[in-house]
């Protein structure tokens, strides 16, 4: 992603000048809050006032709640530089902010609402993300990005669902899988443009050219994505596959396939060639856990194992997701507020504790008996990771772009 500059400096309130500003950080400060009710509230310490039983509770707000905000601070800010066009500044952002904050509230208290004005507030706040995003685009015929748009209505119609899966059985059984299988999809288009582009960038500012550059988008990203898109559409549809006896193996097959092909397409963006720079190398770390968590997930289905399973999924979600967001989060914070493109200190802290935060949760799927401390200690280095980056960020957010 090319960056702009921050136009809008002028204004009163720089905090509303660009969307990263403030979904970024409010959507760390609401990743911190997350965990922190949700680890006690699942060891039986506490209680909240939600309809939603405590997992559910946990994997909407993740899916629906934290991962929209940090994909509509990237997006907001990235589209301008897609479109040529202004970005969303000001009122503007500031209603984008209000729906979200208000769906979050509405979770929240949502054993005190009636369960369809929960899901309509809830809701709302994808489907008018899509519809300014898609203004965007229409408007300066930027018609390769219109699939981003329709994953964020793919997110809304999932949220939908899962209020009804809730409210209906007590349970999801599509909703969730489906809203995970679109955010990584978009993690892959996103992460396969980014990527590549930042590493040669970074080799080349730095005279590394003697070794391996990344290799430009081929034939080999299409079909690493198309294998990755009919795997994760297998994987959302596995409790229709009871009765059909070749579908589970192959659906296990599939995801454990893409696995490989993912971890293969990000060999070929030189991973290994970026440890100097812990800004850039996180994103890798981060996109390696996407093909990690294929693979677990097919073995868990292959051989029927609920702990790889549950470690294919944390992979995605808490490796994969997590991680890369907190990753474009630092990157674009930095590059649009005027500072090096490099992690200070502090700021691979943070990145140590998200990743401590991956591997004690991936650990207790692996090895519950260890729940009692590991899933307290995943759960602490995740508050970290985020409730630091509210602290470091946060007065670099609120401020103009220095010069």
């Amino acid at each position: 992603m090319a960056t702009i500059d921050d136009t809008h400096t002028s204004r009163p309130l720089a905090f509303l000048s660009l969307g990263f500003r403030p979904f970024f950080l409010f959507g760390a400060l609401y990743a911190a809050l997350l965990v922190a009710l949700w680890v006690p509230w699942f060891l039986g310490l506490i209680a909240v006032p939600s309809a939603f039983p405590p997992v559910a509770w946990h994997a909407h707000e993740l899916l629906f709640g934290f991962v929209p905000a940090i994909i509509a601070g990237f997006l907001l800010t990235a589209v301008p530089n897609w479109t040529g066009r202004a970005p969303v500044a000001g009122t503007g952002l500031a209603l984008l902010l209000f729906v979200w904050l208000l769906g979050r509230i509405s979770i929240a208290f949502s054993g005190h609402l009636d369960p369809r004005v929960t899901a309509a507030v809830c809701v709302a706040f994808p489907l008018v993300l899509a519809a300014v995003i898609g203004r965007e685009i229409v408007a300066a015929r930027n018609w390769r990005n219109l699939k981003i748009v329709a994953v964020l209505c793919g997110i809304a119609i999932a949220d939908a669902l899962f209020h009804y899966e809730i409210f209906v059985f007590g349970r999801t059984k599509f909703a969730h899988t489906g809203a995970l299988a679109l955010v990584l999809m978009l993690v892959m288009i996103v992460a396969g443009r980014i990527i590549p582009l930042f590493t040669t960038n970074w080799l080349l500012q730095n005279r590394a050219v003697g070794g391996t550059l990344p290799v430009s988008f081929n034939r080999g990203d299409i079909v690493s994505m198309l294998l990755s898109g009919a795997a994760l559409a297998a994987w959302v549809f596995l409790p229709l596959y009871d009765e059909v006896t070749w579908g589970i193996p192959a659906a296990g097959g599939m995801l454990t396939a893409a696995g490989i092909a993912n971890l293969w397409r990000q060999v070929r963006w030189a991973p290994h060639r970026t440890f100097a720079e812990p800004l850039l190398a996180i994103l890798h770390v981060a996109y390696a856990f996407v093909g990690i968590g294929f693979v677990l997930t097919g073995l868990g289905v292959l051989w029927d194992d609920a702990g790889f399973a549950s470690a294919g999924l944390h992979a995605w979600t808490t490796g994969a997701l997590a991680t890369m967001m907190i990753a474009v989060m630092t990157r674009v914070s930095r590059g649009h507020t005027g500072r090096r493109l490099t992690a200070p200190w502090p700021t691979v802290v943070l990145y140590v504790a998200m990743l401590v935060a991956v591997v004690s949760r991936l650990i207790v799927s692996l090895a519950p008996e260890h729940t009692m401390v590991l899933l307290p200690l995943s759960g602490v280095a995740w508050v970290l990771a985020f409730g630091g980056f509210a602290i470091l960020y946060g007065p670099m957010l609120a401020r103009p772009r220095v010069t």
